[in-house]
């Protein structure tokens, strides 16, 4: 068993390792990756565009033409890796590397959605709000880009070799994750606290006590909670199979605010810095705990102090960012308490007993 294997090369059919098909490597998942990124992106430029952009009435746009052609590139990428294994001899699924299945019939499903996302807009309209996200086109390419953006995951996952792989060797599994965090967070856009700025936030738990909050503190609360379940619970995943290498958790704050900040017009910027300083904070934590399925008291404290430092360091973020704290005290000390209990529920449900 190796900590970190730096594979370059896909791993030969009938392999001990991969029982008759090849494995992806190194540098095909990180390619499958980063075209994956290119698409990604796409989507969140149209994502901005319909809510910003008033006058969109069209299908053919700019930002759909990144989005397509990142998903065209992606597609062609893909098959053309499975095109190599078929000249190498391999026939039927022994040509599909190992992690790659879904992603193979998600690019279907993807096209099929496009067509029908054109045939919607034409037919029925151009969304301009929340209606995006709840789109039955949209949701099918969403998760078809899930089923395509997390193969270099599932590659790594399935390397019983790979225990405590190097940043490097973790990063096109580490970018999958991230960019998965950040389109499931797009589509819960209505429960997204990564977009608040810092006045919005202060503004939000300012209320009378007595009037039980406005709807702002209400969205503000949920958006909480909602999104720290999003941003631990790709960390909690990953700890259960591998031990992360420093600097996993900042990538997956750094790749989602990157993101973010743009669909919030880059004015949430101090809340960004916020994240991403929380996501160093966490690397720490996964240094010096080393959770895993076998040593659950570890496991569970780190789903409770990664949650706990996140919303503790997003509210002291808007409150030095503004220089006054929100009126309701109960709401932004309890806050990030309440997110700690989450993160510990969500280490319980996922880890119930030690892994003998």
């Amino acid at each position: 068993m190796t900590l970190g294997s730096e594979a370059e090369v896909d791993a030969p059919a009938g392999s001990p390792t991969t029982g008759g098909r090849p494995r992806a490597g190194y540098r095909t998942d990180l390619i499958t990756v980063l075209l994956g990124t290119w698409f990604s992106i796409g989507l969140f430029l149209d994502a901005w565009a319909h809510s910003n952009v008033p006058e969109l009435e069209s299908f053919f746009t700019p930002w759909h033409a990144v989005f397509y052609s990142g998903f065209a590139a992606t597609g062609a990428w893909i098959l053309w890796v499975l095109w190599r294994n078929y000249q190498q001899g391999l026939r039927g699924l022994d040509a599909v590397p190992i992690g790659y299945g879904p992603a193979v019939l998600a690019l279907p499903a993807f096209a099929a959605a496009g067509v029908g996302d054109y045939l919607w807009h034409t037919f029925i309209g151009i969304e301009q709000g929340i209606d995006i996200l709840f789109s039955p086109t949209h949701l099918v390419l969403i998760t078809s880009m899930v089923l395509i953006l997390t193969t270099p995951l599932r590659t790594l996952w399935s390397d019983r070799d790979v225990v405590a792989p190097s940043l490097r060797r973790f990063l096109p599994a580490g970018l999958a994750l991230s960019f998965t965090a950040s389109l499931v967070l797009l589509f819960a856009g209505y429960a997204d606290a990564t977009v608040f700025t810092s006045e919005q936030v202060i503004r939000a738990f300012t209320f009378e006590k007595g009037a039980g909050g406005s709807g702002r503190a209400v969205e503000l609360a949920a958006s909480v909670m909602f999104t720290n379940l999003i941003m631990i619970l790709p960390l909690l995943l990953a700890v259960r199979r591998f031990r992360l290498p420093f600097g996993a958790a900042t990538l997956l704050a750094f790749v989602v605010m990157l993101l973010s900040t743009a669909v919030a017009n880059y004015e949430n910027m101090s809340t960004a810095i916020g994240f991403i300083v929380s996501g160093v904070v966490i690397d720490v934590l996964l240094l010096k705990l080393n959770p895993s399925e076998s040593r659950v008291k570890e496991y569970r404290i780190f789903a409770l102090a990664a949650s706990f430092v996140t919303w503790a360091v997003f509210f002291a973020g808007a409150i030095i960012d503004q220089g006054t704290t929100p009126s309701v005290t109960e709401m932004w000390t309890g806050a990030p308490i309440m997110a700690a209990l989450h993160g510990v529920l969500m280490a319980v449900v996922l880890v119930p007993t030690a892994r003998r």
